[in-house]
């Protein structure tokens, strides 16, 4: 009898089940996380037992649960064969993409200067990075936490990088930047600030200090509030909106009009978060709705299960979108 047979046959008599998958050329130490916490991980997902013996990985348990934890168990093991890092959250977003489609992951971001790799962790933020490479804009629309800006951005210093453009132009709209920040010291720029940390932050954790500041010094790499964008070509640039539900109707369309040869573009928002005293000025449900369709225009949607953050903002995006559900 084959094992799928055994499996079927156990399922329906409820017998226990054990399925053992080779842990060769793992990393055992990032498979089973510190204190075993990966582990514990997959044991509280699924109904099943996990141990670690020689070069094996046992899961016992029903035969259902025991599937649908091998499947989880074996990116694990995939991860921890390419010494990739991974813990407790990972595990559970494994568990959340459901079956493999068998399509190859994108190439890593390997930015010169830092030791980290950049790659995807969910197959939502896979599907993103390969058509941020495969499109000259792409919108990606979806809740906090899911690596919207982090990935652009992680793009854009590789394609700078590699000198495939020649700069890189950061936007955000700065929707309090009026009357209500009068009150604060500084010029219009240091009023602002605030409201681009973000972006700043993105950047720092891709590059080393130095050249970060030399490319800001010179005009390498560009972080400004959208409204600066207004009568610019911005030609050879890799050109990032973020923050995009906040943008007007209008200012959209100035910034999709400043591109110039040999640029990319990247719009990104939550839609839930638009701040505009009236939400359908928001120039992002203005390009959801007249732009798909558009040859070289891509649009990705991101959902909960992309959500890289700690596990309860995962729960608080989900939370918010119920209740909005309900409200009439």
């Amino acid at each position: 009898m084959t094992d799928a047979a055994v499996r079927n046959a156990a399922s329906e008599t409820g017998e226990s089940v054990t399925r053992k998958l080779s842990t060769e050329g793992a990393d055992l130490l990032l498979l089973a996380g510190v204190g075993d916490a990966n582990l514990a991980e997959l044991q509280r997902i699924y109904p099943v037992r996990v141990t670690l013996r020689g070069e094996a990985m046992a899961i016992t348990g029903i035969a259902e649960a025991v599937e649908r934890a091998g499947i989880v168990a074996q990116r694990m093991l995939d991860a921890a064969k390419q010494r990739t890092p991974f813990e407790a959250d990972d595990v559970l977003r494994y568990s959340m993409e459901g079956p493999s489609t068998g399509e190859a992951a994108p190439d890593r971001l390997v930015l010169p200067g830092v030791r980290k790799i950049i790659q995807p962790k969910t197959a939502g933020q896979a599907q993103y990075l390969r058509a941020l490479f495969e499109h000259d804009i792409v919108v990606g629309i979806g809740p906090a936490g899911t690596g919207k800006t982090y990935l652009a951005v992680a793009a854009a210093v590789d394609m700078l990088s590699r000198k495939r453009v020649r700069r890189i132009v950061l936007a955000r709209p700065a929707v309090e930047a009026g009357e209500s920040l009068g009150f604060l010291p500084g010029d219009m720029q240091a009023k602002v600030d605030p409201y681009l940390r973000p972006l700043y932050d993105a950047l720092e954790d891709m590059m080393p200090p130095e050249r970060m500041q030399r490319a800001l010094e010179t005009r390498t790499i560009e972080i400004a509030p959208l409204a600066y964008m207004r009568g610019r070509t911005l030609g050879d640039a890799f050109v990032i909106l973020d923050e995009a539900q906040n943008a007007t109707a209008a200012q959209m369309k100035m910034f999709l009009t400043r591109l110039g040869v040999n640029s990319r573009a990247v719009i990104t928002g939550d839609k839930t978060q638009i701040d505009l005293p009236n939400r359908a000025d928001s120039g992002l449900t203005q390009v959801e709705r007249i732009l798909p369709g558009i040859e070289g225009i891509g649009f990705h949607y991101f959902t909960d299960a992309d959500v890289i953050r700690h596990r309860l903002v995962r729960e608080i995006v989900k939370a918010y979108a119920a209740d909005a559900e309900q409200v009439p």
